[in-house]
């Protein structure tokens, strides 16, 4: 669970924009966005092996 303490003379609008940052990074929108439809399980099979031969690659070609 994500949580934002107010710090100081921090406006609600600053909470706001760290609340979806640290929701960003935690991939939360990002799963969210996924979720939101219907994937076939075909679809997610090739998802998965692009995002494996994308992190294979980087640690090939690091530069």
């Amino acid at each position: 669970m994500i949580k934002v303490k107010v710090r100081g003379n921090e406006s609600v609008e600053q909470m706001v924009r760290r609340f979806k940052k640290l929701c960003e990074k935690e991939g939360l929108t990002r799963d969210i966005k996924r979720t939101s439809y219907y994937e076939k399980p075909s679809e997610r099979r090739r998802r998965k092996q692009r995002k494996s031969l994308k992190r294979i690659a980087k640690e090939m070609y690091p530069f």
